[in-house]
């Protein structure tokens, strides 16, 4: 059950070290450590967990998801895939939590 475990662990890993999603751009909006609302109207991605981001960002690329910044965040996430997008949740937690 242990190898199992950390098997599953590795692949998760890996999957959220390759995910190609610019942060730079990002961060332009929401802060260096995602600290702030973009352009006055978003979450502070900074105070939301790993699911939650990820749900966010795939969200605005399937439709389903957003308030005013609906149709810019479409075309910022609109290129990459759900993997991506589902390891950037992860990512970003990563970062936020390095001080």
């Amino acid at each position: 059950m242990k190898k199992m475990l950390l098997g599953i662990m590795m692949i998760l890993s890996i999957n959220t070290l390759n995910a190609d999603v610019n942060l730079g751009a990002c961060k332009g909006c929401h802060g260096q450590a995602f600290e702030k609302k973009a352009l006055g109207k978003s979450q502070v991605v900074a105070d939301m967990n790993a699911t939650s981001i990820s749900g966010a960002l795939i969200g605005y690329k399937n439709g389903t998801y957003g308030g005013a910044m609906k149709s810019m965040m479409a075309g910022q996430v609109a290129r990459y895939s759900v993997e991506d997008l589902n390891a950037t949740g992860e990512i970003i937690v990563n970062l936020t939590k390095v001080k």
